[in-house]
């Protein structure tokens, strides 16, 4: 699994991950977001829930999608942006879970913990955003 980098003006590199189209997407996933964003300086409380939401979107992808394809992170301007792409157009739909269910509560977790989140169609397919207020360590100084 290899890491691309690409200049997006006005912001530092985007990260683009490809997705293994197998259960272990969204450890992998996981575990390149946390090095990026170590990479940029960011921790505290609000990365674990950068990575939480990063598992419930690429798990999303693996289950609700066609395919997953791969994750973009991109850091500018203080607020970070995830971005899962997989080859299906099922719009993803934020349900009321039922109190009994084990689980469907994904994007409602996307929801409460970022500060917006959506989805775009795109070439072969689409792709789900949420986004983050995270401040690099060196920002304060």
């Amino acid at each position: 699994m290899t890491m691309s980098k690409t200049r997006s003006e006005g912001s530092l590199p985007v990260v683009s991950l490809p997705l293994p189209v197998d259960v272990t997407a969204p450890a992998v996933a996981r575990q390149a977001v946390r090095a990026t964003l170590g990479s940029l300086g960011l921790d505290g409380p609000a990365v674990d829930d950068v990575l939480l939401a990063t598992s419930e979107l690429v798990t999303n992808a693996f289950e609700h999608g066609e395919k997953p394809d791969r994750l973009e992170v991109e850091y500018s301007g203080g607020r970070l942006t995830l971005r899962v792409f997989d080859s299906g157009t099922n719009r993803p739909k934020l349900k009321e879970p039922s109190p009994m269910a084990a689980r469907s509560r994904g994007l409602q977790l996307v929801h409460a913990l970022s500060d917006d989140w959506g989805h775009e169609l795109c070439s072969g397919g689409k792709y789900v955003w949420a986004v983050f207020s995270l401040a690099r360590a060196d920002a304060s100084a």
